[in-house]
């Protein structure tokens, strides 16, 4: 299939984006929420990679910096101002991420000493762990698309300022745990419970970051290590959509890291692996997609089909790793279930289901996402060869790293 056969639609998606927020035409405050714009950072680069149209690569940078100017500084409505790290306004400039990002909610954080109200707490501000690793991803991401270093330095100095503020040893003992969510300026909790994948995906975001970052010189061994230990134990299964997405992309890129030889991380993956495969079992069986369209949440069913589309895409890429030993059975069965993120895209593509759904009360981040798995090769960095998927996700991404410095 043509690889450019989704580019409308993800034009239009994506264009639809930057007007709602603020991005094009530019507003002087405009509407950033952190784990979307993360999505969409990679979106405009793959519109780039697809159609070498400028207005992407613009769009790209553009949008890194009025999320760094917008969710690194405090709020409109706060008493504080200047960088949420406290730094001077010149040295925020070059240390944007220093002080960790805003999650963007409409509502400002809870005070300290304010009782806590589960439901307000969602629509309340501060920082959340798994949000910060999406744009570290983002970063990355644009850090080899544009081959400027800098994007680099802000997903190492990201990634230290969340691990110092959300990994904690409790003061009872035993091993280290994360919270949730801290405040705007990372000096307390909101939500002291762990996220239930959160310990994973810092390491293997941690690790993302370490092997691109070793030519500079940045070290995030500590941290890595750190993880590894907070994550021993801890149950990933999930029936949740979007929790077994994220555990499917995080099988994606360890194996994009494991060597051909490697068999270091083989069991890591296969105790991914068997917690996502657990939790499609769940989901497939629980028959969720026959649901109304009413009862259904677009973007976390997508966020099922962009890691499902990851990880398939991966064992087609890297036969040698998944064709061996324990691998070999879960990636024959991780095929059987790639149907499911073709019928997932193929019902939120309709533009008559996201009308009639939740999309209402989610409008960015279903149409970022829906864009995200109709194109996803730059999220993913997988090329998704002789993949079957339905619309337009099959065909080779093209390795041209875009030249924007």
């Amino acid at each position: 299939m043509n690889k450019n056969a989704c580019v409308p639609a993800v034009r239009d998606l994506m264009a639809e984006f930057a007007g709602r927020t603020g991005l094009d035409p530019p507003l002087a405050n405009p509407r950033r929420y952190l784990w979307t714009d993360a999505y969409a950072v990679c979106n405009y680069i793959e519109l780039y990679r697809r159609t070498e149209e400028e207005t992407y690569r613009d769009l790209a940078l553009r949008l890194v910096s009025q999320v760094h100017h917008t969710l690194g500084r405090h709020r409109a409505d706060d008493r504080r101002t200047g960088w949420i790290s406290g730094l001077s306004d010149g040295e925020g400039e070059v240390h944007p991420t220093i002080g960790g990002l805003r999650i963007g909610k409409p509502l400002p954080e809870r005070r300290s000493g304010e009782p806590f109200d589960e439901r307000l707490e969602w629509e309340r501000d501060g920082q959340y762990y798994h949000y910060l690793t999406r744009w570290m991803h983002a970063l990355n991401r644009m850090s080899r698309a544009t081959n400027d270093p800098a994007y680099i330095r802000w997903a190492v100095e990201l990634a230290r300022a969340a691990h110092a503020a959300f990994a904690y040893l409790p003061p009872s003992g035993g091993k280290k745990r994360m919270y949730w969510k801290m405040s705007i300026d990372l000096s307390r909790p909101l939500v002291p419970a762990m996220g239930q994948h959160d310990p994973l995906d810092g390491f293997v975001t941690y690790s993302e970051l370490q092997a691109a970052a070793g030519p500079l010189h940045l070290d995030l061994s500590p941290e890595i290590a750190d993880m590894a230990g907070i994550c021993r134990g801890t149950v990933q299964a999930t029936d949740d959509p979007l929790g077994i997405g994220g555990l499917l992309f995080d099988a994606g890129r360890i194996a994009q890291s494991m060597d051909r030889s490697e068999t270091a991380r083989v069991d890591l993956l296969c105790s991914v692996l068997d917690a996502a495969l657990a939790g499609l079992a769940a989901f497939a069986r629980g028959g969720s997609l026959r649901y109304p369209v009413e009862y259904r949440l677009a973007f976390r069913e997508l966020g099922l089909a962009i890691g499902l589309t990851g990880v398939t895409g991966r064992i087609r890429d890297d036969p040698e790793i998944f064709g061996r030993g324990a691998l070999e059975r879960r990636a024959e069965t991780l095929m059987g279930y790639a149907p499911l993120a073709d019928a997932i895209v193929e019902f939120w593509a309709d533009e008559r289901n996201r009308e009639a759904g939740t999309r209402a009360g989610n409008p960015e981040i279903n149409m970022v996402m829906l864009a995200t798995a109709l194109a996803p090769g730059e999220f993913l960095a997988v090329s998704l060869r002789d993949n079957h998927t339905l619309l337009c996700r099959g065909g080779e991404a093209d390795s041209r790293r875009m030249p924007i410095r």
